[in-house]
């Protein structure tokens, strides 16, 4: 019997250290936790893909209400610019007194036609070329019929086929005073100063002058307009001319 207790206490012993050293089961968590984070991806990615989405079409209506703000500012420098520049016509009119009115409401100088005609009658003696006087009488009648597209056009003819006349001066006078009744501005701006610049010696350099400095308050070039008048008025102080660029500036335009 003691041998027996003996034998299987042995067996015993020899069994423990096997079972306490079998190694435990682990459960593989690798495949799970590769889920866990592309979920985790998954949600991020969404989330901030529409933050982003939510951004632009913010930025969208912050640009769509800029561009209308821009619009509105852009009506409201038009219709300051045409309300200015009708100031400037009718103060233009009350200060040279006797105007005709042109085409789109422009003003066409009357006394000034009546002074350049007589101006061209006496000239005309001078002439020594016949066409040329001619030529000028023609592109003179059609003013005088209001037709200014085609006075235009025979005047521009005129100072190209008669650059060298006594009469080329008044020619690109009258194409200044043509062009300002068309609210072509900048083409009225370079013949006005091409009577002062290449013609310093006519006697329409003052007239170009003072219109001239009419012609820029009307394109919103205040200092230079007051600048030429004051030149103007400081050059020719007993010209007609002289006379309403010092009505304009005392007025305050």
């Amino acid at each position: 019997m003691k041998h027996s207790l003996k034998w299987l206490c042995g067996a015993g012993a020899l069994l423990l250290p096997l079972s306490v050293m079998a190694a435990p089961a682990v459960e593989d968590l690798t495949a799970q936790s590769n889920s866990l984070y592309q979920q985790a991806n998954t949600r991020l990615s969404g989330g901030g893909t529409l933050t982003l989405l939510n951004q632009l079409d913010e930025q969208a209506q912050e640009i769509a209400r800029l561009r209308g703000r821009v619009d509105e500012l852009e009506y409201q420098f038009k219709r300051m610019t045409e309300m200015s520049q009708q100031r400037y016509l009718d103060l233009e009119q009350r200060v040279s007194g006797g105007n005709s009115a042109g085409e789109n409401g422009q003003v066409v100088d009357a006394q000034a036609a009546s002074a350049v005609s007589g101006s061209a009658s006496t000239a005309s003696s001078a002439a020594s070329n016949g066409d040329a006087q001619k030529d000028y009488e023609n592109a003179f009648a059609k003013v005088q019929s209001r037709d200014f597209d085609g006075a235009i056009v025979a005047f521009e003819a005129f100072v190209v086929d008669h650059g060298d006349s006594n009469l080329a001066a008044n020619a690109h006078y009258w194409l200044g005073e043509l062009y300002s009744a068309k609210n072509q501005l900048d083409a009225s701006a370079q013949a006005f100063d091409t009577v002062i610049s290449e013609y310093s010696q006519s006697s329409k350099v003052p007239d170009a002058m003072y219109k001239l400095g009419l012609v820029k308050a009307r394109q919103g070039k205040a200092q230079e307009s007051r600048t030429l008048l004051q030149t103007l008025v400081k050059q020719y102080p007993d010209s007609k001319a002289g006379t309403m660029a010092k009505d304009f500036l005392a007025s305050g335009a």
